[in-house]
């Protein structure tokens, strides 16, 4: 191919993905089901350097090399089929932070592992991008391990449903998310493209796929730390990897040394596929918006009104202004059209990060008001798809259908009828008002390959080595503090620590309160009390006529003592930085 035809074929493929992008590989809304570089990928973005994860032979030994600066990489070598150890094999890639102490130091205490939820999250991008920051946390004594889960990123086999990643980002280019009452065939016609969706998965599986389940995952994680030359594990596990935390204390309660989870979901409502009971404390997340926007005054929130109710009705008239007309928007960079669809689904992004998107969203939506969408369009711009003129260049890329896989492997099958989808669609509109933006998780599975469902599905009770410590928010989107109560009493011994704040997982909002328990519990294996509550540090919005300052909130650090200033300071930037989605594509 001529240097011309090959720069016209990049272009072609660039103008298709920039005209039609949105659950794309680089989509921004992690809707729930899989791994691309959305906005939580941009945050966790990998600095590109002459490393190369094709350079590193899996092992079953772990094997260090030197990777992304000061960091060291390993790809271990595992049974695809722990049914079948002697058969096929995967690759785990990881990533290790090194300790700050010496290993053969009598402070050294070993690895953590890490799980960024999802499923379909990159263990290995969330520790290069905030690993320095939870060694903040956690303390000096420990590694910091993140790993891609089987099938996913820069672990292989990986999932993949398409031909070439030109034909993955035209299938999802040609499908906007929409709202599932934007239009009255907005749920067929998502229906459809959910069975389209399972068929492929069937239709291009390797044979690999049936086995990207959390049981296998559960056994890999096994594998690590006995690669280590220990028996018993260390994790923190967030949101999806809350799931995949109890699915491991409940296959293998003699090998729990430290596990925490935060962002707890109702495992055994995740694997009968039924996603019904995690919109609980939605409307709480949002009203702490409200609240707090009213509390701020016009001078702290820029969508200010004098009272709840009035802001309430003054998002409701921008809801209907988009429904009847649309606004186009062109900014530097990219172009697209901001609707009522556009809408939901940037508050409901904003409903898991406050502190990084309430002060955002509220300036997107008095703009709004006014008829300029690009604030809220910038919320959600998605990068130009990039083709690929080496396709080696992208072998490790994080894909969409990865997380999928794992959802609709995990689960119990679901009926491929559409009626009894309506009626699922139905109920859950009868719990919760973001049914329609919530309802996209399942429709992967409709159609979804028959593989054998013999994996780990629970119960989820043992009595474990260690007692688990368990921790959730009083208002979090996607996974109420309910969920962490019920979860823990399957534990012997284990505790729930509650964070008073909105968002989801506790990393969501800055509390030191939070995070030393967590630092303790891993340390020497202090828990706290039962019915322990933490309050975060500050409000999203500042409180009118307090004091600016450091990052808008000074006020969080006047009277912290001298040793705690570095936590707080870790624990405010992942606060304004960290993005996790459960499940990955909502």
């Amino acid at each position: 191919m001529t240097m011309r035809r090959l720069v016209t074929c990049c272009l072609a493929f660039f103008a298709v993905w920039f005209f039609l992008s949105e659950d794309s590989p680089y989509a921004k809304h992690r809707l729930h089901g899989g791994t691309y570089q959305s906005s939580a990928e941009r945050v966790y973005a990998v600095a590109k350097d002459n490393f190369s994860w094709e350079s590193i032979s899996p092992t079953e030994e772990l094997i260090w090399t030197d990777c992304y600066s000061d960091n060291q990489c390993a790809r271990l070598k595992v049974p695809l089929d722990y049914a079948h150890p002697d058969g096929a094999s995967a690759a785990i890639a990881m990533i290790r932070i090194h300790s700050a102490v010496p290993h053969d130091s009598p402070s050294y205490r070993g690895p953590i592992l890490l799980n960024p939820g999802g499923p379909g999250g990159s263990g290995v991008d969330l520790a290069i991008g905030r690993g320095a920051l939870i060694s903040t946390v956690v303390g000096p004594e420990f590694d910091i391990i993140g790993f891609d889960p089987r099938g996913i990123g820069r672990s292989t086999p990986r999932v993949s449903f398409f031909a070439s990643r030109a034909e993955r980002a035209i299938w999802s280019g040609n499908f906007k998310k929409q709202s599932l009452n934007s239009s009255a065939d907005a749920l067929p016609h998502a229906y459809a493209r959910g069975i389209v969706e399972g068929q492929l998965a069937g239709e291009r599986d390797d044979g690999s796929l049936r086995f990207i389940n959390t049981d296998h995952t559960a056994r890999d994680m096994l594998r690590i730390v006995q690669a280590h030359g220990l028996e018993k594990i260390q994790y923190w596990g967030f949101s999806y990897g809350s799931v995949l935390g109890a699915t491991f204390a409940s296959m293998f309660p003699d090998n729990v040394g430290r596990l925490v989870i935060d962002g707890v979901v109702d495992s055994e409502n995740y694997f009968a596929t039924e996603w019904n009971n995690n919109l609980m404390d939605t409307d709480k997340v949002w009203m702490a918006f409200v609240d707090g926007c009213v509390a701020a005054g016009p001078n702290g929130c820029a969508f200010y009104a004098p009272t709840a109710a009035e802001l309430s009705a003054n998002l409701d008239k921008l809801y209907a202004s988009l429904r009847v007309r649309p606004i186009p928007v062109r900014t530097n960079t990219s172009f697209g059209v901001v609707d009522y669809s556009t809408l939901r689904g940037t508050i409901f992004q904003a409903l898991y990060r406050p502190y990084q998107l309430f002060p955002t969203l509220a300036g997107a939506l008095a703009d709004l008001t006014k008829g300029n969408a690009t604030a809220l369009f910038k919320m959600s711009e998605t990068p130009a798809f990039e083709c690929a003129c080496d396709p080696s260049q992208y072998r490790f890329e994080s894909v969409g259908e990865a997380g999928r896989a794992v959802l609709c492997n995990d689960g119990k099958r679901i009926s491929p009828d559409y009626e009894d989808l309506l009626a699922h669609y139905q109920g859950l509109s009868n719990s919760s008002g973001w049914a329609d933006v919530w309802e996209h998780i399942r429709l992967p599975c409709l159609a979804w390959p028959e593989f054998p469902k013999n994996h780990f599905q629970g119960p989820f009770v043992a009595n474990t080595s260690f007692p688990l410590l368990l921790v959730g928010n009083t208002a979090d989107p996607v996974t109420p503090l309910w969920a962490a109560n019920k979860m823990s009493r399957g534990f012997n011994g284990s505790v729930v620590l509650t964070q008073d704040s909105a968002g989801h997982c506790s990393l969501s909002g800055p509390s030191i309160c939070t995070q030393k328990y967590i630092r303790q519990y891993f340390l020497n294996g202090t828990l706290p009390e039962p019915g322990t509550i933490c309050a975060v540090d500050a409000p999203p919005f500042l409180v009118s006529g307090s004091d600016a300052g450091v990052d808008g909130h000074a006020q969080a650090f006047l009277g912290v003592p001298a040793e705690d200033r570095e936590l707080l300071e870790a624990v405010w930037k992942l606060a304004k930085t960290f993005d996790l989605r459960f499940p990955t594509g909502i």
